[in-house]
């Protein structure tokens, strides 16, 4: 599906006006992150998904800038956060890189919002540094307390593999189709890719699996409101499938399928996204 008539356009090629960028030398890395926005309501951090960078945010940062404090950043291996960092690097140290990047800023609470492997590291954070998360948006990720088969996590582990192996135009390509279901958001997905190597792409899926395990996390519950997205197009691994389940065992989670949304939901359909992500923020009463 291309882009649809009724769709404003958005810019993906710069960061967006008002945020202004800030370096924070981590082990292994130096990570690169934006801040602006005015001190109002509880700031908004936004983590982005696997190979993309912060430029994935831009029809939601213009929104809030006015209102409250936003942080985006390239996570380790991403855009200007180079490089991923020596030996094996799991989901929870990108949850250490978060609070390190919100200690670094001044933050002492915030709303996460993540996007796929953003998403991942949104739910850890919030599982392990409960009183830094006002609220919790995910998009495009599945629950981490469901138990990995060991099934999954075999085809998992040879997917990422795979990665290293792939010539880089194809997997540029692939990726992209994965993403998206607009033309314009593809072609932002294949220059952000182009920034990340491929030993870093292998070691940046290695860390995503890590956030799944063969046992789960029986009994966990997220404590904070939880808005729960997806693309009505997402075709990535079991997003849709899981989706409605997840919502069903908590009531608490409100879940919204973006139409005409492939797996980059908040890029694809904006609109819908934003308009469900401020009521949530409305809700918060701040």
């Amino acid at each position: 599906m291309s882009e649809t008539h009724h769709r404003a356009p958005t810019d993906w090629t710069g960061t967006p006006q008002g945020l202004d960028m800030r370096v924070l030398r981590r082990p292994g890395t130096t990570l690169h992150y934006w801040t602006g926005g005015r001190d109002g309501g509880t700031p908004v951090t936004f983590l982005h998904g696997a190979t993309m960078d912060h430029r994935m945010f831009n029809a939601q940062i213009p929104g809030i800038l006015g209102h409250r404090r936003a942080l985006v950043w390239d996570a380790r291996g991403h855009g200007r956060s180079q490089p991923f960092g020596p030996g094996r690097v799991g989901i929870e140290d990108h949850v250490d890189d978060l609070v390190a990047m919100l200690d670094d800023a001044g933050v002492e609470q915030t709303v996460i919002v993540g996007q796929s492997m953003g998403g991942y590291i949104a739910q850890h954070a919030v599982r392990l540094h409960p009183h830094r998360f006002r609220a919790l948006v995910v998009i495009g990720s599945t629950p981490i307390e469901a138990p990995l088969s060991a099934t999954d996590a075999l085809i998992l582990r040879l997917t990422y593999l795979s990665f290293g192996l792939m010539p880089r135009g194809a997997l540029r390509t692939m990726f992209a189709r994965a993403t998206s279901v607009r033309d314009d958001v593809r072609a932002y997905a294949v220059e952000a890719i182009g920034q990340v190597s491929r030993r870093a792409t292998v070691q940046i899926f290695a860390a995503v699996a890590s956030a799944l395990s063969r046992r789960g996390l029986p009994g966990y519950r997220v404590e904070v409101p939880f808005l729960l997205t997806h693309g009505e197009h997402d075709g990535t691994g079991d997003i849709r499938k899981d989706g409605p389940g997840w919502a069903a065992s908590d009531p608490r989670i409100r879940y919204v399928v973006i139409p005409d949304a492939g797996h980059n939901a908040n890029q694809d359909n904006p609109e819908v996204f934003n308009r469900e992500f401020h009521r949530l923020l409305a809700g918060l009463g701040d």
